[in-house]
């Protein structure tokens, strides 16, 4: 009886089952390879609001303020609907700002900036107002 208890024991320890790790209690959930609390820091969002305030890219970011906007009340985990399309950051600026796992994207959508998924279209985070009028 013993044996078989020994050997229960060394099978649920074996599976993981019975085992105890010490952790910081920080749980991380991650989809393809990027962690599911992406979110704009706070880096990200100086240098956004920043680069919109140089002169020059006021006139080219007037007429794509003026196209589109964010659908009133989209928060984090909603689904971008299919008619905000938005555009990506311009290159020089997505250099200096935080890498992003290759299926997530930041888009200019009026004068807002939205961190989402690319293929799901899903929103995990929203700089309202981040470009400064």
């Amino acid at each position: 009886m013993l044996r078989k208890l020994l050997i229960l024991l060394f099978v649920l320890t074996a599976t993981g089952c019975a085992t105890h790790v010490a952790t910081s209690g920080r749980v991380v959930v991650r989809d393809d390879g990027a962690p599911a609390g992406l979110r704009f820091q706070e880096r990200d969002r100086a240098m956004v609001e920043e680069y919109y305030r140089a002169g020059k890219r006021k006139k080219t970011l007037a007429t794509a303020v003026r196209r589109e906007q964010l659908p009133p009340g989209l928060t984090k985990h909603d689904t971008m609907p299919p008619s905000v399309h938005g555009q990506l950051l311009p290159a020089d600026l997505e250099a200096h700002l935080s890498a992003l796992p290759g299926a997530y994207v930041r888009v200019l959508v009026g004068r807002d900036v939205v961190l989402m998924h690319r293929n799901t279209r899903l929103v995990l985070d929203v700089l309202l107002g981040a470009i400064p009028e």
